[in-house]
């Protein structure tokens, strides 16, 4: 939030959906991308409340993403998602995102790792 990087989707007091869009992200060499040297965002942490889940809430929150990735003039919105995250990664198909060749192995602090495929969209 204090990085002006967080977007909120709120229904009066309640919130909706969230996305963090930033320039980085730890996995951005991990996978092949596209074009190495092209500008672009990241979409992180995109979520919806299991309340308005089923409602085209994650389509919307997308569609948003991209708007203000062009605003940043980035030609590519990437990201990553669990391999196991079905849901996410149909949602993301649909949306034309383009799975890219690589598998990003997040490791925490307790040793627990999460295998993430890349995607992207070009906006351009």
């Amino acid at each position: 939030m204090k990085n002006n990087q967080l977007y909120i989707l709120l229904n009066n007091e309640e919130i909706v959906s969230a996305f963090v869009l930033s320039n980085t992200n730890s996995g951005e060499t991990a996978v092949k991308w596209n074009d190495n040297h092209a500008k672009a965002v990241y979409i992180d942490r995109l979520g919806v409340n299991v309340k308005y889940s089923k409602k085209g809430i994650g389509s919307l929150m997308l569609d948003k993403a991209k708007e203000i990735a062009k605003t940043l003039d980035a030609e590519f919105l990437r990201l990553f998602v669990v391999d196991i995250n079905i849901p996410a990664i149909q949602l993301y198909t649909k949306k034309e995102f383009v799975k890219v060749n690589g598998v990003y192995n997040e490791v925490f602090d307790d040793g627990f790792v999460l295998q993430e495929y890349g995607y992207e969209i070009r906006l351009y």
